[in-house]
């Protein structure tokens, strides 16, 4: 696990390290310590916007998939009804899909429907990818609950709205908490180049376009 942890968080090390670097545009060699390039963080074009809509986006995507999540996660968790299999299989498949897929399937679901390409899109594509991880994990949370508790509190003349309130829902938050980061860090899918367009313009796009290539993902829309 740390290996793990260790090589993911190399080049976030990297690139903040040599965010001091004095190297002009090429940033490959370490050529002197400055701190010009933090004078005017804001500078760049577009940079403050883009990062803005997606601190937006991440965060509706984080109270949408959460609250979707968690009632999907109940209704599979605590009842029986027909079609629980096939919903479990529906729940499964934004994981295990590559993320180009899922994009482009979701570029195609919005072209037919003549929804264009957008802030709102951009959200619900996001709460598609993440309502998984929450359903998964806060349903594990709902298998391991001892049922006695809830029992407990409707014989001390507690209705069903108050035992939800007062001890299956503290019971069951720490795994809701523990997914609050996956809509932030779910902003640089792959499936973004094709479901955004400029108006708004997402952080990990604007950062794309600083690459040198000749073609703007932004024409794959």
């Amino acid at each position: 696990m740390v290996f793990g942890f260790t090589y993911l968080f190399i080049p976030v090390a990297y690139t903040f390290a040599f965010s001091f670097n004095d190297s002009g545009k090429s940033n490959l060699i370490w050529k002197g310590f400055t701190l010009d390039n933090w004078k005017n963080p804001c500078g760049a074009p577009e940079v403050c916007n883009a990062l803005g809509n997606s601190i937006k986006i991440g965060l509706l995507a984080t109270i949408f998939s959460t609250i979707l999540g968690t009632m999907i996660a109940f209704a599979i968790g605590r009842y029986k009804f027909k079609g629980r299999s096939s919903s479990n299989l529906l729940i499964f498949l934004p994981m295990a899909t590559p993320e180009i897929v899922l994009g482009a399937s979701l570029l195609s679901l919005f072209l037919v429907f003549k929804i264009n390409p957008g802030f709102w899109p951009t959200v619900i594509a996001h709460v598609v990818f993440c309502v998984s991880f929450v359903v998964v994990t806060v349903k594990a949370r709902i298998a391991s609950l001892d049922p006695r508790l809830e029992q407990a509190a409707m014989d001390l003349y507690a209705n069903e709205l108050e035992t939800f309130r007062k001890v299956t829902l503290p019971l069951v938050a720490p795994g809701m908490q523990e997914l609050l980061y996956w809509p932030l860090a779910c902003l640089l899918m792959i499936s973004l180049l094709l479901i955004s367009t400029q108006e708004p313009l997402l952080h990990s796009l604007n950062l794309y376009m600083f690459l040198p290539h000749e073609e703007s993902p932004h024409k794959l829309t």
